[in-house]
């Protein structure tokens, strides 16, 4: 789905924090900008540059998890790496994705991404994977852990590792393209 105005009215928050695995940012950012969403680097401090576990990303926060709000937003990305452990600790962003999540637009993690989710007290019941480090917290927070490249239950898209990215966006680009426009 390469079409530059696919997504064109859609707005995507993208968490992120220090540590983020690279290519599991950049990958759905990209391919998602590339569709034609609006995605927002959405990080504890609006304008701070949060770097990559491997060095080879920087990005700068286009807004606060403080200040942002899921009505304004179509979709949720999670990114793994690091930065999961961290984004759990800021209140903000654990009730962004649980907002997202309860309203029913697409939720997306990947890797330790699901460390959010678990905070914020969403996978009871449902089916997702991630990094397997962690897959005994997904159980032991209700979810159903299963070991596929990428697992889409209802809304919460979930992927394992880097290697899924490009299977990841695509889910991500399909559930947008197939959900209602927010109302602005």
């Amino acid at each position: 789905m390469a079409d530059g105005a696919a997504l064109s009215s859609k707005r995507v928050a993208l968490l992120v924090e220090d540590e983020f695995d690279d290519r599991e940012l950049t990958g759905p950012l990209d391919a998602l900008r590339t569709a034609g969403a609006t995605v927002l680097i959405v990080g504890p401090t609006a304008g701070a540059a949060y770097r990559g576990k491997r060095g080879e990303a920087i990005v700068t926060a286009d807004l606060s998890a403080g200040t942002a709000r899921m009505k304004d937003f179509d979709a949720v990305v999670i990114p793994g790496g690091h930065a999961p452990d961290r984004m759990r600790m800021r209140h903000a962003m654990v009730d962004l994705a649980r907002d997202a999540m309860e309203a029913g637009k697409p939720v997306a993690a990947i890797c330790h991404g699901a460390q959010v989710l678990i905070s914020a007290n969403v996978l009871r019941g449902r089916t997702l994977t991630c990094w397997p480090s962690i897959a005994i917290d997904v159980k032991n927070a209700g979810g159903l852990y299963v070991d596929k490249p990428v697992v889409e239950d209802g809304n919460l898209i979930t992927s394992r590792k880097p290697d899924d990215v490009p299977a990841f966006s695509d889910a991500i680009i399909r559930a947008l393209a197939g959900a209602q426009s927010i109302a602005r």
